[in-house]
């Protein structure tokens, strides 16, 4: 048995035509179902649905064979010394769910002259170890907040004066009054994969690997 740990929404959809060329399709849809081990028309392969931010401590610690999340996620991951780098191989760079990591403030925040003037800003995010490197690296002093969503209520309460949060199109920040104002990275989901699962089911996760590979998006 192979097991496959997703999360809802964007990456599970993008995945979907990868696994349709590994001749794969999922049973139900997690939209709808209250399961979260989902069959597929394969009897030896699962989908398991998960948390985005979990992903990695399933596959590391052998909860799933295999995982789909994003770089972000990954980094803030390895970063939180929650796991060790060396138990997730990372094949393939999926090239799905692409979006940025950056920095946003409010309209009216003069986000370029606080930093100029050595001002200390208070930043909420998910991502606490990503932005504190992120601000470390430039000798930006920070206060950090840890909020799991909703992170754009942040500056507008004035809880924050900043936010280190995902940004796709910037419609949500823009319809806050939000701007962006430092891109942090570039985003996109990877597959994952067990080291211990690699050697012990080698084939049949070579297989989907050049299966996810043969269906990649081109740039």
């Amino acid at each position: 048995m192979i097991t496959l740990a997703l999360s809802k929404g964007r990456i599970f959809e993008e995945t979907l035509p990868l696994l349709a060329a590994a001749g794969i399709t999922v049973g139900e849809d997690p939209e709808k179902s209250r399961k979260l081990i989902l069959p597929t028309n394969q009897p030896d392969v699962r989908i398991v649905m998960v948390r985005a931010s979990d992903v990695p401590t399933y596959v590391e610690h052998g909860g799933a064979d295999l995982g789909v999340a994003g770089r972000d996620v990954l980094l803030e991951h390895a970063a939180g010394g929650v796991g060790a780098s060396s138990g997730l191989y990372q094949p393939l760079d999926l090239k799905i769910a692409r979006c940025r990591l950056s920095v946003a403030v409010r309209e009216d925040f003069d986000y370029a002259s606080a930093v100029r003037q050595g001002s200390r800003i208070r930043v909420a995010s998910k991502y606490v170890h990503l932005a504190r490197q992120h601000f470390a690296d430039k000798g930006v002093h920070v206060d950090l907040i840890k909020l799991y969503g909703s992170m754009e209520l942040a500056p507008l309460t004035g809880l924050a004066d900043a936010i280190v949060d995902l940004v796709s199109t910037g419609g949500t920040l823009r319809a806050n009054h939000l701007r962006e104002v430092e891109k942090i990275m570039d985003v996109s989901s990877r597959l994952v994969v067990n080291a211990a699962a690699l050697k012990l089911q080698r084939e049949p996760i070579r297989r989907l690997i050049e299966a996810f590979a043969s269906a990649l998006p081109q740039d």
